[in-house]
């Protein structure tokens, strides 16, 4: 069997103890700090702060493809306007909002 003597001298053994407490008492500091109310809603506004970002960044990159891929359609590779792509559509804008214009005066009149 091997000998589990404590061999240290009552001065070390107070140090010792005196270096656990103040660990302990460290990380009691920091358990109180993570459970305070105030960390836990900071956390939760910082969580939802960061899947707004993420939200928006992604609806970003979705607007801009449609916008690129919309602009593919309507522009030729020297930057010119495709008539025959944006004339009939035009002409399908201005006829729904007549056909909008109209619709409102009736129900007005």
């Amino acid at each position: 069997m091997a000998d589990t003597a404590d061999t240290r001298t009552p001065a070390q053994i107070e140090a010792d103890i005196r270096r656990r407490r103040a660990v302990l008492a460290e990380t009691l500091d920091e358990i109180g700090v993570r459970v305070h109310p105030k960390t836990i809603v900071g956390d939760a506004k910082a969580k939802v702060v960061a899947n707004v970002d993420h939200t928006l960044g992604r609806a970003y990159v979705r607007v801009n493809r449609v916008v690129s891929d919309v602009k593919v359609r309507f522009v030729d590779e020297e930057g010119a306007p495709r008539l025959e792509r944006v004339v009939p559509a035009a002409l399908l804008v201005v006829g729904v909002v007549g056909l909008l214009t109209v619709t409102a005066r009736r129900r007005k009149g």
